[in-house]
């Protein structure tokens, strides 16, 4: 198995449209919004400042720091030991920065630091700013936008004018490679660390005025993201939005598909909430990364849930069976009234996409096509370049570590395997790794856009 199989063999499950092929499930319009809900495509949009975060510590005048987590950041050490944290293990993180006048004075360094680049930032930004590159298909995003992120969306996006503002909301992307070191700490991949001192997003305030939209839009995907923006706010004006957001996600006609992306939280009973009660039960796909993932079932006491974290590749056993667990207790049954019935689970070395029978379609080629952005956006290029690329999945691993698991070997002639549990299928598929990743933010927004793309949501 290398990485010239697995594109050969993705290949031939990807129909591609420069070669005169049908693309699978072509929606018409995709409706967002932007990240003040970190709905991809619901209320949740920002400005992304996307640096080195060694560069941007050391232009502050900070000291490499001790590793330590912090639920919220208040200081200018808080962010020091945050990023030290996740950099030591190579894991994705986002945090919010609560005092106001601190994040100015960081972000103004940022933003002014030779190195920076701005980029379109928020998860349903990014999902909608990676569909709109297909010229087939019209945008609706609705967020706080200001006048730079409006100038860096492209074309297709269209923008409300009550999403409009005078001012842009920023979020700073602190990058790291594979192997770089800040004092003690040693990075054993590439990702980033994300900060920022955004209410708009975390207030939801462009919620309602994406449901209004809907009507005169018509579309046939709705992706929300930006609940992770809302551990920024009280408790009382968390819980008072969310029920609000609920009334408003309720309001959606049932026969277009929502899709919800989640993104980096700490608190796990407004996890539990979103949940048990709340968001879940209303959309029909999510997507999600490891670390999500592991949290999600620590916040509702699920499979695995006594792991305090991931050593190295996220056992595969372990990921599948917190997948069917969320699909079997919380998705979609006779018995149950949820619509979840998808769910696209994206790590570094490997993707699953699980879906309940009879819901989806095409699963095999949206979950390649997936991983296939996964290489050719941290990469920078526009095909695989298998001499930029590596495999970093386990050549062997078993479906489950509780229920009787079944051993699987990867076949370089099938880099697409298939197994079924209980009425719920699962696709996975090795990633080829960048080996140099020009950029890791926004590849999980990537990622669940081209595996929307390719899927085919079948009519209930």
């Amino acid at each position: 198995l290398n990485p010239k199989n697995v594109l050969s063999l993705w290949l031939a499950v990807l129909p591609l449209h420069s070669q005169g092929c049908d693309l699978p499930a072509l929606p018409r319009s995709v409706g967002f919004f932007q990240d003040t809900f970190s709905f991809r495509g619901s209320v949740n949009a920002c400005v992304d400042v996307v640096l080195s975060g060694v560069k941007l510590l050391e232009a502050l005048g900070l000291e490499p720091a001790d590793g330590r987590d912090h639920a919220v950041l208040s200081s200018r050490q808080d962010l020091s030991e945050a990023f030290a944290h996740f950099m030591e293990r190579g894991a994705a993180a986002e945090r919010f920065f609560s005092d106001a006048k601190a994040f100015q004075d960081i972000a103004r360094t940022a933003s002014e630091h030779p190195a920076a680049q701005l980029y379109v930032g928020g998860n349903a930004a990014l999902i909608g700013q990676k569909l709109a590159t297909n010229p087939d298909l019209k945008i609706l995003l609705c967020g706080p936008v200001g006048p730079k992120l409006h100038d860096l969306l492209d074309d297709n996006v269209v923008v409300p004018p009550e999403s409009m503002q005078e001012r842009d909301e920023f979020h700073l992307i602190l990058e790291y490679q594979a192997g770089e070191e800040w004092g003690r700490v040693r990075a054993p991949a590439a990702n980033r660390f994300i900060f920022s001192h955004d209410l708009s997003n975390g207030a939801l305030n462009m919620l309602e005025v994406f449901v209004s939209s809907l009507d005169e839009f018509q579309p046939d995907l709705v992706v929300l993201s930006g609940l992770h923006m809302m551990e920024g706010q009280s408790k009382e004006m968390r819980h008072r939005r969310l029920v609000e957001a609920v009334a408003s996600i309720s309001d959606i006609p049932t026969d277009i598909p929502i899709h919800l992306e989640l993104a980096s939280m700490t608190d796990q009973d407004f996890m539990s909430n979103i949940m048990h009660q709340q968001v879940l039960p209303l959309v029909n796909s999510i997507g999600l990364n490891e670390q999500e993932l592991l949290f999600l079932t620590q916040s509702a006491s699920g499979p695995h849930a006594s792991l305090a974290a991931w050593s190295g590749i996220p056992d595969v056993g372990m990921v599948s069976d917190i997948l069917f667990w969320i699909l079997k207790e919380h998705g979609k049954t006779a018995e149950r009234a949820s619509d979840l019935t998808r769910i696209h689970f994206h790590t570094l070395a490997y993707h699953i996409l699980v879906t309940v029978d009879g819901h989806w379609g095409n699963q095999a080629a949206a979950v390649a096509a997936g991983a296939r952005a996964a290489g050719t956006q941290a990469c920078a290029t526009d095909t695989i370049d298998t001499s930029k690329v590596f495999l970093k999945a386990p050549l062997e691993f078993v479906t489950s570590h509780t229920e009787a698991p079944a051993k699987i070997s990867l076949n370089p002639d099938e880099p697409v395997v298939h197994w079924h549990r209980e009425g719920i299928s699962f696709h996975f598929t090795p990633v080829l790794v960048c080996k140099d990743p020009v950029r890791t933010v926004g590849l999980g927004d990537a990622i669940s856009a081209e595996g929307l793309f390719y899927s085919e949501a079948y009519p209930q």
